[in-house]
């Protein structure tokens, strides 16, 4: 048997070796799409803009979130949705503030509504707040913030207001949106939104 026969291969077994590497190939490729690197600390909301509004922690008093958009539509508990409006989080005080783990109940101490604005729409919006219910009988410091979330976080407004007694609705704040997305002519104007729902 000469040298070159003996370094000679059959075309099967060529066809064979390059299969069985491109499965391999694919294999591995497939693994590595299957399990994605992880990307700790990014946070991807559903939302352009975000209204927060806090009071007291483990304080029992209900404040209501209302929001009107440019188009006159409201959101409040009794209607969460309403075009691109979403209240995200209805908090009662220390009614609906506790969860279950492993079979424990805990007591959320935060009392804290959201509001998100879940596109762009060019117009004024109008939040307010308003003293739903009250164990305390006494005044409650509300906290609204207002948070442009694309293209990256930024506060717009934060600012404080006191609801005096049960049944006071207050005009929290108010502010346009432009066409470029860009939040601008916050003021506090009052109009009440709880006699429209």
């Amino acid at each position: 048997m000469s040298i070159k026969d003996r370094y000679q291969s059959d075309p099967f077994t060529d066809l064979l070796f390059n299969a069985l590497l491109g499965f391999t190939f694919l294999f591995l490729v497939a693994i590595m799409f299957m399990n994605p690197e992880a990307k700790s600390g990014i946070i991807d909301p559903k939302a352009e803009y975000i209204i927060t509004v806090t009071w007291k922690d483990n304080s029992p008093d209900d404040i209501d979130t209302w929001v009107e958009d440019p188009e006159g539509q409201v959101i409040w508990f009794r209607n969460p949705e309403a075009g691109l409006l979403h209240l995200d989080r209805d908090d009662r005080g220390l009614v609906n503030d506790t969860i279950t783990f492993n079979g424990e109940t805990l007591q959320n101490p935060l009392n804290q509504e959201v509001v998100t604005i879940r596109g762009v729409v060019k117009g004024e919006y109008v939040v307010n707040v308003h003293y739903y219910a009250t164990e305390t009988k006494k005044p409650v410091d509300v906290t609204i913030r207002l948070d442009k979330v694309n293209p990256k976080l930024k506060v717009e407004y934060y600012g404080t207001i006191t609801l005096e007694q049960k049944g006071d609705e207050r005009t929290a704040l108010r502010f346009k949106i432009g066409r470029d997305g860009e939040i601008t002519d916050i003021n506090f104007l009052p109009k009440s939104l709880v006699s429209i729902g």
